[in-house]
């Protein structure tokens, strides 16, 4: 049976409380198309570290009025894309290098993984970036059947 192409949208204020609504969201969603359990759990934390990073970068020094998250989700007969948008200063993700995972695990290094994770965690991975007025990370996830 073919799936009609639904759209869903959560726009929320910059703050760290609010990554758990941003799971919420994307794993009912997941659920409802009949993902795995273990690709729900991937997906919310591909999501939850694409907000993360959102949430500490994208506006530092901005207006306090002006921080916001949006993330879209699209689901499609064979596939979940899932837009983290926000308006901060963006980046260039070809700039950020792809951590060797056996120095970084000897150093016992925190952070710095989020972009890392993401690709790994999620089928594929794209950026639109246009600092101050659109950035969009969209990762999609196939569904297995």
């Amino acid at each position: 049976m073919m799936r009609k192409e639904k759209k869903f949208q959560l726009k929320l204020p910059i703050e760290t409380a609010n990554l758990e609504i941003v799971r919420e969201f994307v794993a009912r969603i997941a659920q409802n198309m009949g993902f795995s359990e273990e690709n729900i759990h991937r997906i919310e934390l591909a999501v939850d570290e694409a907000s993360t990073n959102v949430i500490r970068h994208a506006y530092k020094g901005a207006a306090s009025n002006a921080k916001f998250l949006t993330v879209e989700v699209t689901t499609h007969a064979d596939r979940l894309e899932i837009d983290v948008i926000d308006a901060g200063k963006g980046f260039d993700p070809d700039q950020v290098k792809t951590p060797e995972m056996d120095v970084y695990l000897k150093k016992m290094k925190r952070g710095g993984l989020g972009l890392y994770l993401i690709k790994t965690l999620m089928d594929k991975v794209e950026y639109k970036i246009k600092p101050g007025k659109k950035n969009r990370v969209r990762m999609i996830k196939y569904i297995v059947t």
